[in-house]
């Protein structure tokens, strides 16, 4: 009894589903975007990703009180203006710290391009200056905290108008000042890191363990660039609106 053996054809690889399907196998597999990117920063995109969430719904919930308070909000201009010779400015406080923090950005960036050469002395000292201009934003804004409470900001009340402005203030400030605090202190700890050495030599320790890699600045550069990027939405919503 004979048999026919039927030949199947071969799968072009190339050829892909079309429509929706294609465009998830496409997706699926791309070697690139999923299998060559390090855990360290694929755990800092997800941590960015849900600290989007937890900004976007402080601010939602600062411009809801806002915008449903029945008693007048109080005059950003008015309430963030200092003295200087007899005469109010209004918001140069808030002008310095903004210039401040987004001239750290450049200073990071400046930073990891460093990095990626394996130029640990200017990378090293251009994370020290971006540090240093972190510092200097947390100090001002202490500045502007102590300020507003010895006119008699509060959680549950101010002066000026609507009680809902303090906690929104101290809230959303509050937190975004955590985070630049943080990002000072790592970035103090991995410059010292490099200064050293360590990641030419794959010395033992947190951050350390591969030799002759510099990730580390370019993950630290993500949580600066995404906390310099929440402030402007702050300063837009909070202070100019």
């Amino acid at each position: 009894m004979m048999t026919e053996s039927i030949e199947r054809p071969a799968k072009d690889p190339l050829l892909q589903p079309a429509g929706l399907r294609g465009v998830a196998a496409d997706l699926s597999s791309d070697q690139r975007a999923f299998k060559n990117v390090s855990w360290g920063k694929a755990m800092m995109w997800i941590f960015l990703l849900s600290d989007t969430f937890i900004f976007g719904c402080f601010l939602l919930a600062y411009m809801s009180a806002r915008m449903s308070t029945t008693v007048p909000w109080p005059n950003p201009s008015e309430v963030f203006a200092l003295t200087i010779r007899g005469t109010e400015v209004p918001l140069i406080l808030i002008a310095i710290m903004t210039f401040v923090l987004i001239s750290s950005s450049g200073t990071m960036a400046m930073a990891v391009n460093f990095g990626y050469r394996r130029d640990r002395r200017k990378t090293a000292a251009l994370m020290w200056a971006t540090a240093a201009l972190g510092a200097t934003f947390v100090g001002m804004q202490a500045f502007e905290w102590t300020k507003l409470i010895t006119e008699g900001v509060r959680p549950w009340g101010n002066p000026w108008g609507a009680a809902q402005f303090g906690s929104s203030f101290f809230m959303i400030t509050g937190f975004h000042g955590t985070h630049v605090s943080i990002g000072v202190i790592f970035l103090l700890v991995i410059a010292r890191k490099v200064w050293r050495g360590d990641f030419d030599q794959g010395r033992r320790g947190f951050f350390t363990s591969r030799k002759g890699n510099y990730e580390i600045v370019e993950i630290m550069g993500l949580y600066w660039h995404f906390v310099d990027l929440v402030w402007v939405f702050i300063f837009a919503f909070f202070y100019l609106w």
